[in-house]
């Protein structure tokens, strides 16, 4: 459900501290509702990152030994740490990232607290051995075993920076591995409560480090000898990560950005669908990389579907989290309003209009209207460029068959959404979206499906998190092959080799591989 690393996170400009920048001394933290100070956190230098992740080498070592019932029940210790600390976690959340309680407690803290305790429940079903059926050499017998990797690099952005954390740092810790946490510079605190309330939990310390700081410190984080890294961020520098990955032969998984169509059948229920696309597109003010990016409405309901969408987003209540409980909240990460504000003005500029909202909200703060755009196709880069920000622009269609063609017309394929009241149809039309995830007549729901795999395709990246797959691709998987039935000294196959033999063997293949009666087959060997 997250997207954006900033691109200081790993690369940058001159503009900002990047891989080839320099932070000070530690890391500032603003309330992007207020601009109020928060707090500090260490810009974390290159020693610093390789001595933590030698701690975690080092405590591995133990836990990767652990049975992995013990490692789950160990891990469900930390999930009720964090049930019981749920209060001051959501106020954290909610001013570092300026977004509503709400969110801040549904989207992260529950949505962490069931990661845990799902991850603990199938870690050891996932994880035991199995046994490969051999289809030709019975004699033998082959397993499957599922092995930790060591230490686990984990990149995590902003937008829900308590949850997406924990999402891979607990599948890198159930699966028997250690995890370092590399934090966006814009959220940092959120990061350093994690470790606080893990190491008050009683959790092996040394095995869940956090390296706060700026692009060096994640650069510093994939040379440190890190034998996997799980990156969330956007794509220009999911690039980098995983070219830097490449070099040094390091397994990645890349989830990086969407452009999430949403298809609206002649057929859909106008107001559902109205009001998921409002939630789709403003939750967490837009900054979600499954958030709804563009409408592809059918012209049976478009109009309809159109004016109900944009009542709904009138009457949103947007502000400060802090003194009230909004619908909307703040943009956690300052230039994203500069990306909205350039993708209106293309847009308007070619033919569009702006139907709610299309600007800075007045007074203090990093805030933005929630917008909704009519008449836009697809010369108009709002149809195009990842918005990640309070955005949804509409485009009317004649059949569903252009709905596709354009929903497809993508560089992106993270998610895809599709309503319609005929739920067999919808999955039809589910199957030839190019997205890793569709979901039909819901939004946003990937996040809350721990269950699931979770990752994209095309340029939205590589990989999955998250369901047993996600799991699994955080071990080394090792392959055990064994006697059956003891067949002697040596095998029929060994040395030396002789004309006999190859007249068998060669006869034995027309046997089994030729095609015909059995009873020919058969006589392929005389």
């Amino acid at each position: 459900m997250g997207q954006v690393v900033s691109e200081r996170s790993i690369g940058g400009n001159g503009s900002g501290p990047g891989m080839n920048g320099h932070g000070g001394a530690t890391i500032r933290s603003y309330a992007p509702a207020t601009g109020e100070l928060l707090g500090e956190a260490p810009n974390t230098s290159a020693e610093e990152v390789r001595a933590a992740v030698a701690r975690a080498r080092r405590a591995q070592e133990a836990w990767g030994a652990l049975p992995v019932e013990e490692r789950c029940q160990r891990v469900l210790r930390f999930r009720d740490a964090i049930v019981d600390r749920t209060d001051e976690i959501v106020d954290l959340l909610s001013r570092e990232c300026g977004k509503p309680r709400h969110e801040a407690l549904l989207h992260e803290v529950l949505v962490a607290a069931d990661m845990a305790t799902y991850f603990a429940e199938i870690a050891p079903r996932a994880l035991e051995p199995r046994e490969i059926k051999l289809h030709l050499f019975k004699h033998r017998r082959s397993f499957v075993h599922y092995a930790p990797r060591g230490v686990i690099g984990v990149i995590s952005p902003w937008n829900f920076p308590f949850q997406l954390a924990l999402r891979d740092v607990l599948a890198a810790v159930v699966t028997g591995n250690a995890a370092v946490l590399k934090p966006s510079e814009v959220t940092p605190l959120i990061a350093l409560k994690q470790k606080e309330i893990w190491d008050g939990a009683g959790m092996p310390e040394d095995l869940f480090q956090v390296v706060t700081g700026y692009g060096p410190t994640g650069a510093a984080l994939i040379d440190s000898g890190i034998q996997m890294l799980v990156f969330t961020g956007s794509v220009s520098t999911g690039k980098r990560v995983a070219a830097a990955c490449g070099e040094r032969l390091i397994p990645c998984v890349m989830e990086l950005g969407g452009k999430a169509p949403l298809i609206a059948c002649a057929d859909a229920d106008i107001e559902r669908t109205a009001q998921a696309i409002v939630f789709g597109g403003f939750a967490n003010a837009g900054q979600v990389c499954v958030a709804v990016e563009r409408v592809y409405a059918h012209r049976e309901i478009h109009d309809r579907l159109l004016e109900r969408t944009v009542e709904i987003t009138r009457g949103l209540n947007q502000g400060d989290p802090g003194k009230e409980f909004v619908d909307v909240g703040a943009i956690i990460f300052g230039p994203q309003i500069e990306v909205a504000e350039r993708l209106i003005k293309d847009a308007v500029e070619k033919g569009a209009s702006v139907r709610a909202g299309g600007k800075r909200a007045p007074g203090q703060g990093q805030f933005f209207e929630p917008t909704i755009l009519a008449g836009c196709d697809h010369g108009m880069n709002v149809m195009s460029e990842e918005i990640f920000g309070p955005v949804v622009p509409f485009m009317q269609v004649a059949t569903e068959e252009e709905a596709i063609r354009l929903a497809n017309e993508s560089h992106l394929g993270l998610n895809a959404y599709v309503f319609s009241e005929d739920t067999d149809h919808a999955r039809r039309l589910a199957e030839r979206l190019q997205a890793g995830s569709v979901l039909v007549n819901d939004v946003l729901m990937n996040g809350a499906l721990p269950d699931a795999p979770f990752g994209g395709v095309k340029q939205s990246g590589f990989g999955r998190v998250m369901g047993e797959d996600g799991l699994r691709q955080m071990c080394d998987v090792k392959h055990i092959n064994a006697d059956r039935v003891a067949l002697g000294s040596k095998d029929p196959t060994w040395f030396p080799y002789t004309e006999s033999s190859y007249g068998w063997f060669k006869r034995g293949m027309r046997a089994l591989y030729s095609s015909g009666s059995l009873l020919r087959r058969i006589g392929e060997l005389f």
